[in-house]
């Protein structure tokens, strides 16, 4: 009868290490940005301030993950606050009735080690995309304060502003393709 309550208690410990963990950025150690071509000349750099991202997954490689992201279309900044008003305006994001930018995942792939294939929809101004995104897993380790594990991802890719029917102005202006960049740490929670 001991065996039995032993192989038991082993069973629901080894379950409960693997069962399904959420995991919530760490704000002050995280990014979400984007980068396009002006004039066919110069990068000019973007983020969005306010943010969120969760992650769930019941596997310690995170091969069976889950990401959400949101971010507020109204906290975007290039470090000019002219640009920023036009970004928010009609003629790109139109703030006013798109005021969320969301990303859920919806397969993830691993190609090396720490390396995946994040695929999942993108929403932005009010159009939803398939997009498939570069993902590195950049670390884990241990919260300092709380002593819980705390991951850190780095994911990029490249989409086209018009497919989302953000901005009108042409390509030679402003570049179709939009580098994306997000970067962060999470903690388990």
């Amino acid at each position: 009868m001991k065996k039995i309550t032993l192989v038991a208690t082993a069973l629901l410990v080894s379950f409960a290490t693997f069962a399904q963990q959420t995991w919530k950025v760490d704000k002050a150690h995280a990014k979400i940005g984007f980068t396009i071509t002006h004039l066919m000349m110069s990068e000019v750099d973007g983020n969005f301030k306010t943010f969120d991202a969760t992650i769930t997954s019941s596997k310690e490689d995170f091969s069976d993950a889950v990401f959400e992201v949101s971010a507020d279309i109204n906290s975007v900044d290039t470090d000019m606050e002219m640009r920023d008003k036009d970004l928010k305006g009609e003629n790109y994001f139109d703030a006013a009735k798109f005021p969320t930018l969301t990303f859920k995942s919806t397969s993830i792939s691993k190609v090396a080690d720490k390396k995946y294939k994040l695929t999942g929809d993108l929403t932005m101004k009010g159009v939803t995309k398939p997009v498939t995104l570069d993902m590195t897993l950049t670390g884990m380790g241990k919260d300092m304060r709380s002593q819980k594990p705390k991951a850190g991802f780095k994911i990029t890719g490249t989409i086209k502003r018009s497919d989302f029917g953000v901005g009108k102005a042409p390509a030679a202006v402003v570049s179709e393709e939009v580098e994306l960049r997000a970067v962060g740490e999470f903690n388990q929670q």
